[in-house]
């Protein structure tokens, strides 16, 4: 197989349309109707948030370059042209399903189980006099009607909110229709409840200011209402090698963000020609992104309603994460890991050890200093509480805010601002490079000197999506260890040149070297006669050069399993190029977010875990970190969390050459299907008992003599 081949465009698939058949398999968890009511109401609320957040990154990038009037091919051989238009077209067709999902199926069964949408021409004498209240007492003070002048500017709408678009009769003595917009209050739920017999009976804010419409324009004749939406262009990025003070630019560059272009109309399908066309017209968003609904718009607002107290039978059953740390009364963290080294899978097993690592830390006198690195945190986070603390009682701590994370920018700001308060040293990322490892150093002085604890994962310190995300967080004060995190933050946060760690690689260094060093040393052992097995599990894979490397080993006789759950830019099973690579996505009731890894290394098995993907942008412009697993426990349950999830058949999906998903659960009876995470759980849940048992102590009261 020649070079050229492998890096030819018909060799890799394109991003944006992998990434859209990944929301087209979280899509299809709505279609399953053995799932939970709540549960496939959820998945249509997170694909409508996972497609806005792609419009207004991947599609408003794409916008812009077209704008410039770039004609570069992707790897997959599209300009932006033409990536724009494959984009359009797949994802009318998965809204079209997400409707016909809401309206035929999900709706009826909601009402089914007494959770009732009530329009406005439903409502009944009762419920018109109590909204009739609730629209003078909380609505209308509120709102502000806005006319829209044909002359005059339009007036710059948020991508956030919904909108309501009137069409008002013709002045007098005019020939032509007025119109005018109410922007509906973010401080208003969107589901207004309704006094009812029975079940659960609501109301959209948008139908109450339609019931009431015409308060709104007293003595004016309201021919019609109908809500729209935007969606803007956020591929806004700060050019930080030039910026002096970066907390300034970034806070320019989220003021940036509200003024993009529109990439995407959203409207109700009952809007009239003339009302529509105004909008279009004034808007100015092209043709084929512009999407006539049969329901209501902003769908991802339906979270409010799965999470409804009283229906909890239409829910998935509860799984509460198990303590995979058992504390005897007045050990601490540092004694845990001091006894060995500890691996939390998240959600399976409680994050809470590691918020409590950070919480004791600051507490503790003997500490003596602090370092980590925040990229995504909740709003309430304990873990940023607790590094102020530690600040204002003398300790040395730094953080790294990454200020360049997505759509969380503004709270990183917030959180550096407030961390700087406290006395915390504060270091707004690194020039050039956003950082996204995710590691935890403290300093501890004890009895046998120095000693340093890290936490080493794959996913945020957010105690909130650690009940949603599985991931991999690492506890240890392994000498090796301690000395590569000790250096890794010198490093970052200094002018040191970057080192040789022991334990540790990091990007853009030499994380990508090392993994290509051991792809290549599979295939040579191939070639070789020998055994060998790469498996991976990682969210995305677009990178060329990896894909390169993996077809070549194929090609050599290496076996290739992978588990992407997201963007997959190769082709597995194309003969004479990747006949020995399988990959299979897993999208269930957790999000898959770690990402490890497993050579057969000639049975002297090497076992990762990492904070970055396989793509380019980790690979090449981050900072991020692989950790080589130690721990010969750590090993085997990394090993064995790989296991099981190529095991899956219940929510996996298998990739096809050309680019389609097929469910592998396809001709399987539901019994005979195996959950990768309903496994992982049962067996933590299983762990968590016994652990518990082989804890219980024994009181042996003191007698008298």
């Amino acid at each position: 197989m020649s070079p050229s081949r492998r890096k030819s465009p018909d060799a890799f698939l394109n991003r944006e349309l992998s990434w859209l058949e990944f929301n087209g398999r979280v899509l299809a968890e709505a279609a399953r109707p053995e799932l939970p009511l709540f549960e496939r109401l959820k998945f249509i609320a997170i694909f409508g948030s996972n497609l806005e957040e792609f419009y207004m990154v991947r599609v408003g990038g794409l916008h812009m370059l077209r704008k410039r009037g770039s004609r570069r091919r992707d790897l997959a051989g599209l300009t932006p042209a033409q990536q724009l238009r494959a984009i359009s077209s797949r994802v009318h067709q998965l809204v079209q399903e997400q409707y016909r999902l809401l309206n035929d199926e999900l709706t009826p069964a909601l009402a089914d189980a007494g959770i009732r949408r009530v329009r406005p021409t439903e409502v009944s004498v009762d419920q018109h006099a109590y909204l009739e209240r609730f629209f003078e007492e909380e609505v209308y003070p509120v709102v502000t009607p806005v006319a829209l002048d044909p002359e005059a500017p339009f007036p710059q709408l948020s991508g956030v909110t919904l909108h309501l678009a009137f069409r008002l009769a013709p002045a007098s003595g005019q020939a032509d229709a007025r119109f005018a917009m109410v922007t509906l209050p973010r401080v208003i739920p969107r589901f207004v409840s309704l006094p009812a017999e029975e079940g659960y009976r609501f109301i959209l804010l948008e139908d109450v200011l339609t019931l009431f419409r015409d308060r709104l324009f007293p003595g004016e004749e309201v021919l019609e209402s109908s809500a729209f939406r935007v969606t803007l262009n956020a591929d806004f990025a700060v050019e930080d090698d030039q910026a002096e003070d970066l907390l300034a630019e970034m806070v320019g560059m989220l003021e940036a963000r509200k003024e993009g272009d529109y990439v995407r109309l959203e409207m109700d399908r009952a809007t009239s020609r003339e009302l529509a066309g105004f909008l279009k017209g004034r808007l100015q968003v092209e043709a084929g992104h512009v999407f006539a609904n049969p329901g209501p718009l902003e769908l991802k607002a339906f979270f409010a309603i799965t999470s409804l107290s009283g229906f909890e039978h239409l829910q998935n059953e509860d799984w509460p994460p198990r303590d995979r740390v058992q504390r005897d009364p007045g050990e601490t963290m540092f004694d845990v890991i001091a006894r060995g080294d500890v691996l939390i899978h998240a959600p399976y097993h409680r994050f809470e050890p590691v918020v409590s690592l950070i919480e004791e830390a600051a507490a503790d006198p003997d500490v003596l200093a602090i370092k980590q690195i925040l990229y995504r945190t909740s709003r309430s986070s304990p873990i940023v509480a607790a590094l102020a603390k530690a600040a204002e009682r003398g300790k040395q701590v730094t953080a790294l805010v990454e200020l360049k994370a997505r759509f969380d920018e503004a709270r990183n700001i917030e959180w550096a601002r407030a961390l700087e308060h406290a006395g915390v040293q504060v270091i707004y990322g690194i020039r050039g490079l956003k950082t996204h490892a995710k590691c935890a150093l403290i300093v501890r002085r004890e009895a046998g000197g120095i000693r340093r604890y890290v936490h080493l994962g794959t996913g945020n310190y957010n105690e909130i999506t650690a009940k949603l995300y599985t991931d991999l967080s690492y506890l240890t004060c392994g000498e090796d260890y301690g000395r590569d995190v000790a250096t890794f933050f010198n490093t970052i946060t200094g002018y040191s040149q970057p080192p040789r760690y022991r334990k540790l690689y990091a990007a853009p260094i030499d994380l990508k070297a090392r993994l290509l060093e051991l792809i290549a040393a599979e295939a040579a052992r191939a070639k070789e006669g020998q055994t060998a097995l790469i498996r991976a599990k990682v969210n995305s894979l677009a990178d060329p050069e990896v894909i390169s490397t993996l077809y070549k080993a194929s090609q050599a006789g290496v076996d290739i399993q992978l588990n992407v759950r997201g963007i997959c830019g190769l082709r597995p099973g194309v003969r004479g190029l990747s006949e020995n690579i399988r990959v299979v996505s897993i999208v269930g009731r957790y999000l898959e977010h770690g990402r490890m890894m497993h050579f057969h290394h000639g049975g002297h098995p090497v076992v990762m875990f990492s904070s970055a993907d396989w793509m380019s942008r980790n690979l090449d412009r981050r900072i991020e970190l692989m950790v080589e697993v130690d721990d010969s426990a750590a090993r085997r349950e990394v090993l064995h969390i790989l296991d099981v999830c190529f095991q899956d058949t219940a929510n996996a999906w298998d990739l096809k050459p050309d680019g389609a998903w097929q469910p592998l659960r396809e001709g399987l009876k539901p019994k005979d299907r195996l959950s990768a995470q309903h496994t992982l759980y049962r067996e933590a849940a299983s762990d968590d008992r016994t652990t518990r048992r082989r804890k219980t102590r024994t009181f042996v009261p003191h007698r008298p003599a």
